[in-house]
């Protein structure tokens, strides 16, 4: 698995991570989480670190947490996730939640989600970095809308990480904000890569252009993903799955060649051909 060193530190991340929206927001009956003991071991062993869940991903922060637990994979995940409220004493509680759930003394990455009361975060995330409670921190959005403001945030804020929706279908990000990222030595996780299934969906029955093996893709996913990460400013992308098979599929994507500016071209016009 190809990996890109974190601006901030160095440190080494694998390029593809896994989302946990609604693919981890399940019950805990063994049929409800067997197929994602699966994935997530799967994951692991395929060479992945970063996971991004969320308390507004519902149980996706109990589940990630407890089959970390239970597959004792806990020390080799990257663990990231978000606060999403209003204020500072119930930031720090949810932050607190968060911490019992994912089972860990600290967390890799916290993110102000969709920048909610991002300010008052913030300033409590510094302290939480300097206790050690953190190691990094960051703010997402999902929205090409929201470009300016997150733009905005980064100019002002020394945060480590930023998460923003990024593919061949919503390509907005190139325009500020990826550059922007690289200038200021900011991490950059993309969520979003297929934007949310519709470019698999409309991929899913036409034939893989023969060119796909010149970088070692056998998938329109892998194409998709590789698209992504090939971007000089992306540190990883965070495709979301309750299967292994797609797991796999996307995990290929880490290895091999990575497209130039011109297969890069020719991915977005394959993939948005009518």
């Amino acid at each position: 698995m190809q990996t890109r060193p974190i601006p901030s530190s160095g440190e080494p991340l694998p390029v593809i991570g896994l989302g946990t929206w609604q693919t981890f927001d399940v019950g805990a009956t063994a049929a409800e989480r067997g197929p994602l003991q699966e994935v997530l071991t799967a994951f692991v062993e395929l060479g992945g670190r970063l996971i991004d869940s969320s308390p507004m991903y519902r149980r996706a922060e109990q589940v990630v947490g407890d089959l970390a637990a239970e597959l004792d994979l806990r020390d080799r995940l990257f663990a990231a996730t978000k606060v999403w409220t209003s204020g500072r004493e119930a930031g720090i509680r949810q932050m607190e939640e968060s911490l019992r759930k994912l089972r860990g003394e600290r967390l890799d990455l916290m993110q102000v989600h969709n920048l909610l009361d991002v300010d008052t975060h913030l300033k409590t995330l510094a302290a939480w970095k300097r206790e050690g409670r953190v190691r990094y921190v960051g703010v997402t959005h999902y929205t090409a809308s929201a470009h300016g403001e997150v733009a905005r945030v980064i100019e002002r804020h020394p945060v480590d990480f930023v998460q923003i929706n990024y593919s061949v279908a919503e390509p907005e990000a190139e325009q500020r904000l990826l550059p922007l990222a690289r200038e200021r030595g900011v991490a950059v996780i993309v969520n979003r890569p297929f934007a949310s299934g519709s470019l698999l969906r409309r991929l899913r029955d036409r034939p893989l252009p023969a060119w796909a093996a010149d970088i070692d893709c056998s998938s329109w996913a892998q194409l998709l993903l590789k698209f992504v990460i090939s971007h000089p400013a992306v540190t990883c992308t965070i495709p979301a799955t309750s299967k292994v098979r797609h797991l796999r599929d996307n995990m290929q994507a880490g290895h091999g060649r990575l497209p130039d500016e011109e297969l890069r071209r020719r991915i977005a016009a394959a993939a948005l051909r009518a």
